[in-house]
């Protein structure tokens, strides 16, 4: 069983999901042109044995500049809302990420490369999860 959830870090700040279109849309106007960090908890647990392990993964993001315009249209989609630091790098807000440094994935939701890592320290390799192949 696998179990993430991500916060942006923004000026020494944990910031989730925004309470409401006024707070997503303050965020939006001080992340502009700014760099914050999405940090990712993971958290595998082996059913069987019971044992877990658990890390983070950290991935810097590079906003760019959208307008007040831009800004208003993204809030009205309603997709900040739904979203730690209220935006998404696979969503309507991709066009307004300048950047990342880091894993994508863990932008997206979930860094495979640190989960196969948890699996291993588990000693589960992520191969032995994969289905096989009809010939």
């Amino acid at each position: 069983m696998i179990g993430c959830d991500s916060v942006l870090e923004l000026d020494g700040q944990a910031l989730g999901k925004p309470a409401d279109a006024g707070e997503a849309t303050a965020r939006w106007k001080s992340m502009r042109g700014r760099a914050g960090t999405l940090q990712t908890g993971h958290c595998v647990y082996d059913t069987v044995s019971g044992r877990y392990v658990s890390a983070t993964a950290s991935t810097v993001v590079r906003f760019g500049e959208p307008s007040d315009e831009e800004v208003a249209a993204y809030v009205a989609s309603g997709e900040p809302l739904h979203v730690a630091g209220a935006f998404t790098l696979d969503g309507r807000s991709a066009p307004f990420i300048d950047g990342i440094d880091g894993d994508h994935g863990n932008v997206i939701g979930i860094s495979l490369p640190l989960v196969r890592r948890l699996l291993a320290d588990l000693g589960t390799g992520i191969t032995e999860l994969w289905a096989p192949q009809e010939t």
